[in-house]
């Protein structure tokens, strides 16, 4: 903490943010996660140990690089690696996925170490790269919109607290305006009488597995380069360069052979590749100072590790929760940084590569089983260096 900030552990912004992007990580995410194991033929033994790896492994390491260099660094699991192993699942074994996890995590490992993704992210056009991320933050912020047709007035009451809270600063500085929409849109849960109960959880403690891991020819060629390019290129690119954005400096290689050990970690338990992610990192830079965002981080990564040790209670009862509040919780949260990623992205040069970037990326069709971020940066590169030549000369 820097020597200006209040000693009096006032540090609500940060817890604020940190639950925020706490209840994003464990909702539609994790719904994604059971979702391609169902589809994988995966047993709920199988799930509850990949949910541990994910939450509470990568918590811990979110704690460890985020005290180490003092800025926010959430690490979670790939979603686009989520799903491609679900559709892996179908014809290849857990055993044969672990291998390729553990490969993949070898391979930015490498990276990592010689350097070269630090290279290319500081070669990238920034317009670009946010073109990307409003691309995929854009669908975050119509859910809150549509929200409002399933639920008007638990949507309705959520955004007037926000608003009414983000036009009070003398207020904010006591109830921050995604804490005041938690609390809006419990309220209202409550007089619903909609509020999940625990009731029929099967089992409140998590039980990790440990996989033995197959070689498979077939494995590696189908997931381990997939999987290293969506850590890259189609996750941490979000989380760093929404980091940059904020007055963070994050630091590339170390991101990326972190990713790469961790994957090694969580591998044998069954959890997909470990990756800096992108809505979470930019909910903890939300709001606060920016030099005690890195606190955010930390709580955090403690609240995963609950979540991890409680992974089948507690997913139970947010998979209970009506999907219009987890909606407006996300929308309202990223509201900020999708403003500044089209700002960014249509304020200057390489505007018309920015635009492909953002159309690739929000009509979310995969190529070669590489999700649309991605291509949306491929594309957008592509029709700036031949189009916008002029720009990079600039």
């Amino acid at each position: 903490m820097s020597e200006t900030a209040p000693r009096n552990g006032l540090l609500v912004a940060e817890a604020a943010n940190a639950l925020v992007a706490f209840l994003f990580a464990a909702s539609a995410p994790v719904a994604i996660i059971l979702a391609a194991g169902a589809r994988g033929g995966l047993t709920q033994a199988d799930l509850a140990s990949w949910l541990f790896a994910a939450f509470a492994l990568n918590g811990a390491l979110t704690i460890a690089m985020s005290a180490a260099f003092r800025q926010p660094l959430a690490f979670f699991w790939t979603i686009p690696g989520t799903v491609l192993v679900g559709a892996a699942l179908e014809t290849l074994s857990l055993g044969e996925v672990v291998g390729a996890y553990l490969a993949a995590g070898l391979l930015l490992i490498i990276l990592g170490l010689t350097g070269w993704v630090k290279a290319a992210m500081d070669r990238l056009p920034m317009p670009i790269v946010m073109g990307m991320v409003a691309g995929v933050f854009l669908e975050f912020g119509l859910d809150w919109i549509r929200a409002f047709a399933a639920d008007a007035a638990l949507v309705g009451a959520m955004t007037a607290t926000f608003v009414a809270l983000s036009v009070a600063p003398a207020v904010q500085r006591v109830v921050p305006p995604m804490i005041g929409v938690l609390i809006a849109g419990l309220a209202v849960l409550i007089l619903q009488g909609e509020t999940p109960t625990l009731g029929a959880a099967d089992r409140l403690l998590a039980a990790p597995q440990l996989y033995r891991p197959e070689i498979s020819l077939a494995a590696m060629a189908e997931l381990v380069v997939p999987l290293a390019v969506t850590v890259i290129a189609a996750q941490n690119a979000q989380g760093i360069v929404i980091l940059r954005t904020a007055g963070h400096a994050p630091p590339v290689n170390a991101i990326t052979t972190a990713c790469g050990a961790a994957s090694m970690v969580t591998g044998p338990l069954g959890c997909v590749s470990t990756c800096l992610t992108g809505p979470s990192n930019a909910i903890l830079v939300s709001s606060g100072p920016v030099e005690r965002h890195w606190i955010a981080a930390v709580c955090l990564g403690l609240l995963a590790i609950a979540f991890g040790v409680f992974a089948p209670a507690v997913t139970h009862l947010l998979l209970a929760t009506p999907t219009a509040f987890m909606a407006t919780l996300a929308g309202l949260a990223l509201l900020r940084t999708l403003l500044a990623a089209f700002q960014t992205s249509f304020g200057g040069r390489f505007g018309l590569g920015a635009m492909i970037a953002f159309l690739v990326t929000v009509a979310g069709l995969p190529v070669a089983n590489i999700g649309a971020p991605f291509w949306g940066l491929v594309f957008g590169l592509a029709t700036s260096l031949l189009l916008e030549r002029g720009d990079f000369r600039a």
